[in-house]
């Protein structure tokens, strides 16, 4: 990686953080597919398997193309946001796309930016945005890559976001709750009408276990649509997890065959059901769901498969988890993994929530688990008020102390954690400050550098 080349990428990032903002959403979808239609439609040029939920989006695209890799095809992996540099949303072959990459792929697409955007002023429209533009972005990489399969994760929703411009060969749902209510809808059944948007024609449809409204929006788009639903609990299934050193050993019943006592290194039962979710998803991709991953690459999917900034080990004496839950289904998700995979006694909750998510509804989560809060913002201009997040810690009967930022909030937390007996630190509420707090364990050095 050159000097010229990061600065190259780094202009694509300035030229898109000028545009209107990633909460800036509007049921548009066909402005992304303007500028693809001019650019002979790159995202045409691979298969998709596309995902969209409420929870557990990121880890079950990183567990599928991981699996798809190891079948020997080139992936592409779209996820967002990102966690401390814009390129980690881009993968291929499993790395972050090259600073060059990213640069040429912006000097193919730069042109048509400037026409599809004097066609939207004409029309009275707002400009193209951040994401729109990443998105294109993503797409003329993966062509350009070239790659077999591209493993798309949805911006918002579903059905009018921009990564909707593509066809998914599989659409993948991961649990549906509340979440980004003035855009979604109030309601479970509302949100998984928009996100059963991605459901394509004959496309097969992998559902994570639901509540029974969005079960039943599920189907009735699918039925629409012409394609097969196959859901978690019958017709495949997280059987079995235990906890071992680094992860766990889960069994799987698939589409086409049981996997058991695989291993894979990440923590919490939510990733053993993300990772049979994913591996019903790679069955539907590669055979249609009547074949069998093969032992030795079932095993080396799961055991390559990362999930940064979701329990994440950041820090060793104290030990220092980082978390991105940053909604209530998150937070219990991350509660019940603190109770089941670790043993420590006592956890200092590190918590800073952005300004539209629920704050009452995530300490409710967590307060189960949490000896004391250390309340803080992330560094974004749509963090919470500090005082006003110590207040709700405060009536949910919670110890909580206030610090400005991440650093004075975790050198306070692990001071706490080494005060006591089988005590720990969990850092979590937004993703935002999940990546701060990431790049500060590197920086301070909270584990050693060779090593988890």
């Amino acid at each position: 990686m050159s000097a010229q080349d990061t600065a190259r990428a780094d202009a694509v990032y300035d030229a898109l953080l000028a545009r209107a903002g990633e909460q800036w959403v509007q049921p548009r979808v066909e402005r992304t597919a303007r500028i693809l239609e001019l650019l002979d439609d790159p995202q045409r040029t691979y298969r998709v398997v596309h995902i969209t939920g409420t929870n557990g989006k990121t880890s079950t695209a990183r567990i599928i193309e991981s699996l798809v890799r190891a079948h020997g095809l080139r992936t592409g992996l779209f996820t967002s946001p990102h966690l401390t540099r814009f390129t980690e949303r881009i993968l291929i072959d499993g790395e972050p796309i090259a600073d060059a990459a990213v640069a040429d792929a912006w000097d193919e697409i730069e042109p048509f930016v400037a026409l599809v955007d004097a066609e939207l002023e004409a029309k009275g429209d707002a400009p193209l945005t951040f994401f729109e533009l990443l998105t294109v972005l993503a797409f003329v990489a993966c062509a350009d890559a070239p790659v077999d399969v591209l493993v798309l994760e949805v911006g918002m929703g579903g059905a009018w976001d921009s990564t909707n411009t593509a066809d998914g060969d599989v659409a993948v749902l991961t649990p549906i709750d509340i979440d980004h209510v003035t855009r979604l809808g109030s309601t479970v059944a509302e949100i998984a009408e928009v996100k059963a948007g991605i459901i394509k024609d004959g496309a097969i449809v992998v559902s994570a276990a639901q509540q029974p409204d969005a079960a039943a929006v599920i189907h009735r788009a699918a039925a629409a649509r012409g394609a097969t639903v196959v859901t978690e609990g019958e017709e495949f299934a997280l059987v079995d997890d235990r906890l071992a050193v680094g992860g766990q050993l889960i069994t799987v019943k698939g589409l086409a065959a049981s996997y058991s006592e695989e291993y894979l290194p990440l923590y919490g039962r939510h990733q053993g059901q993300n990772a049979a979710v994913a591996i019903a998803a790679v069955e539907a991709l590669i055979g249609a769901g009547s074949q069998a991953i093969a032992p030795e690459i079932i095993t080396e999917g799961l055991q390559q498969a990362t999930s940064p900034g979701r329990l994440q080990l950041v820090g060793i004496e104290p030990t220092v988890l980082v978390d991105a839950a940053h909604n209530p289904h998150g937070a219990r998700a991350l509660a019940s993994a603190l109770t089941e995979s670790f043993d420590f006694a006592e956890w200092g909750i590190v918590l800073g929530v952005l300004d539209d998510k629920d704050a009452a509804g995530i300490i409710a989560a967590l307060a189960p688990v949490a000896a004391h809060v250390f309340a803080t913002a992330p560094s974004s201009e749509r963090a919470g008020d500090v005082e006003r997040l110590a207040d709700i810690v405060e009536a949910a009967g919670l110890r909580v102390t206030v610090h400005p930022g991440v650093y004075d909030a975790t050198e306070a937390a692990r001071a706490w954690a080494q005060q006591g007996e089988k005590r720990a630190v969990a850092i979590a509420g937004s993703v935002v400050l999940a990546g701060e707090a990431i790049l500060l364990a590197q920086e301070e050095e909270w584990k050693p550098v060779t090593g988890e």
